[in-house]
């Protein structure tokens, strides 16, 4: 039987003997990603196989031996959680996908051009990796594979991760407002609520986040805000 979209093996192996379950391939990633935890969503059918492509069952013996138990559902949720799931092409492409525009819009985010000290805009991210033939992979976290892409990208973009210090006033009637804001960009330093009810602090963050926080500070105290960037 061949492997289509409808179906996908999940494969556990355990003292040299495999297990393996066939799958909903959506299913499988959501059960695995704690979405959803009907395990009989996820089965196509509640056998345990040796070889699912064969049809080869395992023995009672085996499970007993292995698992603890011949509960078929239970064999099957270990293999779930533990084992490896194939991917089906297109999922995989997607998950590629999605992490590789994540990291995008992470470099564009912490990084700037040491030239203009202004951040890269994400398309001219993307051209860039596109020279340096990174494999993403879909299971790394995206800031560990960014570091790596970033090192690459330097041959090719002048980019530098650097954090700025930044000065930041914000008058009493929109400080309680705009506090949780100011702590999404970065690391406050130091703070202080003055007398009058207004907010002073020095906010650390990644020198390509400044532009839009100068954008998105002065949206929500209608531009009566002050902030620059201290040397």
């Amino acid at each position: 039987m061949g492997m289509g979209e409808k179906y996908t093996i999940a494969r556990f192996t355990k003292d040299n003997e495999h297990f393996e379950v066939l799958v909903k391939p959506e299913k499988a990633l959501d059960y695995r990603v704690g979405k959803t935890s009907a395990i009989t969503e996820v089965l196509v059918a509640e056998t345990i196989f040796s070889d699912a492509n064969k049809g080869t069952k395992v023995s009672e013996e085996a499970l007993r031996k292995a698992f603890g138990t011949t509960e078929s559902l239970k064999v099957a949720e270990v293999i779930l959680k533990r084992g490896t799931i194939q991917l089906t092409t297109k999922q995989r492409r997607k998950m590629i996908e999605d992490k590789r525009k994540q990291v995008i819009a992470f470099i564009s985010r912490q990084c700037v051009d040491p030239r203009t000290n202004l951040p890269h805009p994400p398309l001219r991210v993307e051209q860039a990796m596109e020279q340096i033939h990174y494999s993403i992979d879909p299971f790394k976290p995206v800031e560990e594979q960014a570091k790596e892409i970033i090192k690459l990208l330097r041959s090719i973009l002048p980019l530098k991760m650097e954090q700025v210090s930044v000065g930041v006033r914000i008058p009493a009637e929109y400080s309680a407002k705009a506090y949780g804001t100011i702590k999404g960009f970065g690391t406050i330093k130091r703070e202080e609520w003055r007398a009058d009810g207004s907010w002073h602090g020095v906010l650390e963050m990644p020198a390509g986040l400044y532009g839009p926080f100068l954008e998105k500070i002065g949206e929500i105290t209608k531009g009566s805000a002050e902030a620059k960037m201290l040397s």
